[in-house]
């Protein structure tokens, strides 16, 4: 059996609309929303009463998909940290190529998003920064010059 694709990156948010409204802002799309609520979806995660909201969000070129939701039971757990530094364990960051990094540094900023650091220039190929976005997610931006 071979591989066929990574279908999507599943990131747990505290508030869904939050988190759609800064990846629509950043250039994602919403491919669906629905509500999870049944014995499959129980199974399928291993958890008992599972009542979630979900998002599937779509790169404009439809490789990429992030898959959003929002738990309302069984309780959300903590992760430890609100916002752990990029150098934990787990669930590093989610990158983006973006055309210019500033316009959407700015942009998301009107959705709370905060700089880590600053952008950096690597050689004179790529503009790259850390964003820490809704439920402290951390969003990479890559903006290539050269």
């Amino acid at each position: 059996m071979t591989l066929q694709r990574m279908d999507n990156v599943g990131i747990v948010v505290e508030d869904l609309d939050a988190a759609v409204a800064f990846f629509t802002e950043l250039g994602m799309e919403v491919e669906g929303k629905a509500r999870i609520e049944s014995p499959f979806a129980d199974r399928a995660v291993g958890l008992e009463g599972v009542r979630s909201d979900m998002a599937m969000m779509r790169t404009p070129d439809g490789h990429g998909k992030l898959e959003l939701a929002q738990y309302h039971a069984p309780a959300v757990l903590g992760g430890g940290s609100p916002n752990p530094p990029p150098n934990t364990v787990g669930l590093h960051r989610v990158m983006f190529a973006v055309d210019d990094i500033d316009d959407t540094i700015a942009r998301l900023r009107t959705h709370g998003a905060e700089l880590l650091g600053e952008v950096a220039r690597y050689k004179d190929i790529y503009r790259l920064c850390y964003l820490r976005g809704p439920s402290g997610i951390i969003v990479a931006l890559a903006e290539q010059i050269g």
